[in-house]
């Protein structure tokens, strides 16, 4: 049990250290050397848990759908307001994005390589399928402003990749009250309402 345990810690300081070189240098400049520098591993030590830099990647990808569905249905339940929903997700992913570095690098790595991305069902075309969805039916259910429903998502998603180029330690980037406050300003604008849902504190 204790191997089995410290193999599963190693895995995951592994993933870990391959999301930062993912996330930093794009899939195509990442090398095991690197991870394995990361991770005090030799490279033969490496592949041991992981026998290439695609199973690496691909790795991270999935992990990644499995954290968007959980997200997505924790949200998203039967009677929620779908205009409720969309900003609830759109903040969490704005937020998981600066904050977790393993979704950062899917991000990255779905931009990277769409090919292996389409390998199994592709995150950013369900996030972006589901904001449509949304998008549409808020627009039914409350009288959401009638922008085209794919634009609106493709807007979102575009703003929330650009998460990817703001470091979530750099201070130009504001608080998170402040960049909170901005991402409401944005929903707030794309679903028509016109000063004065909310103040900039997001009340």
């Amino acid at each position: 049990m204790a191997k089995q345990e410290r193999a599963l810690r190693t895995r995951e300081k592994v993933l870990d250290a391959a999301a930062e070189e993912f996330a930093a240098q794009g899939y195509a400049k990442a090398t095991l050397n690197d991870v394995a520098r990361r991770t005090g591993m030799t490279k033969g030590a490496l592949y041991g848990h992981f026998p290439s830099k695609e199973i690496l990647a691909a790795t991270l990808l999935a992990q990644s759908r499995v954290a968007w569905e959980e997200m997505r249905r924790a949200r998203d339940v039967p009677g929620a307001a779908a205009r409720a929903v969309l900003e609830e997700l759109v903040l969490e992913l704005a937020q998981r994005l600066r904050s977790d570095i393993r979704l950062r690098a899917a991000l990255r790595l779905a931009s990277d390589l769409p090919c292996l991305a389409r390998a199994a069902p592709d995150l950013f075309d369900d996030v972006r399928r589901h904001l449509v969805g949304l998008v549409h039916r808020a627009q039914q259910e409350d009288g959401m402003a009638p922008y085209p429903p794919d634009l609106v998502a493709e807007l979102l998603l575009t703003s929330l990749h650009g998460t990817l180029h703001a470091s979530h330690c750099d201070d130009r980037y504001g608080s998170a009250p402040t960049r909170e406050a901005v991402w409401r300003l944005l929903l707030d604008a794309l679903a028509g309402d016109h000063g004065g849902g909310r103040d900039m504190a997001g009340r």
